[in-house]
């Protein structure tokens, strides 16, 4: 089938592309409007790389985008309120990278791992990041069982993790972001190898953080042999990594052709820099989906669609209007984790209908024709939105999205640029206080100033965009610029939630047993993932580079 080959295609591309990382030097070149050689140390040694190969980080699958009907899927039906889904609007989703799995229990426990690895006296720190186990009670359920077992047991290991916030959520996107650019600058030789950080190599004594060096499937967790983190300045932070404020290159560490570079007195190569974001080997951040890449991501229409015409629409990730799978194998088998009626979880003893009771494995299923598991049902799942009701009248037609606090990296010299950080090595972020860049002298000026004494405007926070006058959120209803949306249908829902279209809230800083996530990153380039095979213009191999 058409849709079949497809879904694999993306799933086998994925895999190709993210074996490919581009780790070659830059080839020479010369520029169009100077006549100046790039990569060359005599002509000022600017350096372009002419090999880039994008591709998504661990984890993820790539989603081309393109325009869809937001809530073109919903399902009108009586009694449903309105406020349920957003009303159809023509819309267009720029194309991305998304989770082909839930996060899962042992994804979680490997970032709980890494936190009590490298601050190990920070008991704070490593309670703040624990799921609320006790989602799981109920006055009249017996649930205990799973309060104590659910994150840690291996019997759920795979399992997607619940009783997380979405504040919680967003700071696991930043900790993996930082983890996979590490894995991918240390095993391929930028900086120093996870072995000669925290021994455990041929010729090298075996440190104490030499167990935890493993990369793991979703990110590079790290050991340390001090609790202050994986470098002299602390644990690795791709943010301070870029600003130079880490100092840690590794055999294959890039060469400097700035002319006035020295080398280190101990090195044999020449001058060596950091990996700058102009070199395109670092991965854009992890971050949680907005909620109409979600939406999309979930509908999956590509397996529809030729020559731009969808041959059949969904009001589920699958086709058909049907719950339960119609093949000769697996007829009568339910295609998504849910409550089938009020008191249905899982099917009758001897023939289950969906193999699960609460949650399943992050796997489970048939996945979708971007390749996406459990995109309904299992867990609802956290997007990036702040809800509104009525957001369809005011969002962007493009990569629609409310949500925006503008922050910026907290200056502490700005005459060198250098970054101020927290205990964790971690950026301080402040709110923005401009909307375009800043003269030289305002800059100077704003960073001489306590944090707290430089005056704010309504420009860091725009969540509240557009809102009428009239609503006064947060005073005479329960929605908050901390309302997030969730989306999907989980275990403890009943069908009409596993439409792609239906959206609820929650606050940011609450937690439920049926609401977990996934993560995605932006893709940076042309919006067209395989161009082979499709009509083009004929390009220059300059123009046509990515």
């Amino acid at each position: 089938m058409i849709l079949m080959e497809k879904k694999y295609l993306y799933s086998l591309s994925s895999l190709v592309i993210i074996a490919f990382f581009s780790s070659c030097a830059p080839k020479s070149g010369t520029s169009d409007k100077t006549g100046l050689a790039y990569n060359k140390k005599e002509t000022g040694g600017f350096t372009v790389n002419n090999r880039f190969k994008r591709g998504p980080g661990p984890g993820l699958v790539e989603i081309e985008g393109g325009v869809f009907v937001m809530s073109g899927s919903a399902i009108n039906t009586p009694g449903q309120e309105l406020s349920n889904y957003n009303h159809k609007r023509e819309t267009t989703v720029s194309s991305f990278y998304m989770d082909e799995t839930e996060v899962s229990n042992t994804n979680w426990l490997e970032y709980l791992n890494w936190i009590r690895t490298n601050f190990p006296t920070d008991y704070e720190y490593y309670y703040n990041e624990l799921p609320d186990t006790l989602v799981w009670r109920k006055p009249l359920s017996y649930n205990e069982p799973y309060v104590d077992n659910y994150l840690r047991h291996p019997a759920y290991q795979d399992y997607p993790v619940v009783g997380v916030t979405w504040e919680q959520a967003a700071r696991y996107c930043t900790w993996r972001t930082d983890r996979v650019n590490e894995s991918l600058l240390r095993n391929q030789g930028y900086m120093k190898s996870f072995q000669e950080v925290n021994g455990g190599g041929k010729g090298r004594k075996s440190g104490r953080g030499s167990a935890a060096a493993g990369t793991g499937a979703a990110a590079g967790t790290t050991g340390t042999a001090s609790t202050a983190g994986t470098t002299a300045e602390g644990p690795f932070n791709t943010d301070l990594y870029i600003n130079g404020q880490i100092d840690d290159k590794g055999k294959r560490a890039m060469p400097d052709l700035n002319p006035s570079a020295t080398a280190a007195a101990a090195s044999k190569k020449g001058a060596t820099r950091n990996v700058r974001l102009e070199d395109g080997i670092l991965k854009q951040p992890y971050r949680l989906p907005t909620e109409a890449e979600w939406e999309y991501a979930a509908l999956g229409l590509i397996g529809n669609t030729q020559y731009e015409n969808i041959s059949e629409n969904k009001i589920y990730p699958w086709n058909g209007l049907g719950l339960s799978s119609a093949k000769k194998s697996t007829r009568g088998l339910m295609l998504a984790n849910f409550k089938r009626t009020k008191g249905d979880y899982m099917g009758v003893g001897g023939s289950l209908n969906d193999k699960g009771s609460l949650t399943v494995d992050v796997k489970s299923y048939t996945p979708n024709d971007f390749g996406l598991y459990n995109m309904a049902g299992n867990v609802n799942e956290w997007v990036a939105d702040v809800y509104r009701a009525n957001t369809f009248e005011a969002a962007d037609a493009f990569n629609p999205y409310r949500g925006n606090f503008y922050q910026d990296k907290e200056i502490a010299d700005a005459a060198t640029g250098k970054l101020a950080k927290d205990k964790y090595n971690r950026p301080v972020l402040i709110a923005a206080v401009a909307a375009k860049k800043q003269t030289w002298a305002e800059k100077q000026a704003a960073a001489a100033k306590p944090a707290d004494s430089v005056t704010q405007n309504s420009y860091a926070d725009q969540r509240g965009y557009r809102d009428p006058a009239n609503d006064l959120y947060g005073e005479i209803t329960l929605v908050t610029n901390k309302s997030r949306v969730y989306k999907g249908g989980s275990w403890d829902d009943q069908a009409i939630w596993l439409n792609p279209a239906t959206r609820r809230f929650l606050s940011q800083d609450e937690a439920t047993a049926d609401i977990g996530f996934r993560c995605a990153m932006t893709m940076l380039g042309a919006p067209e993932i395989r161009s082979a095979g499709k009509p083009q213009f004929k390009q220059t191999a300059r123009s046509s580079r990515r």
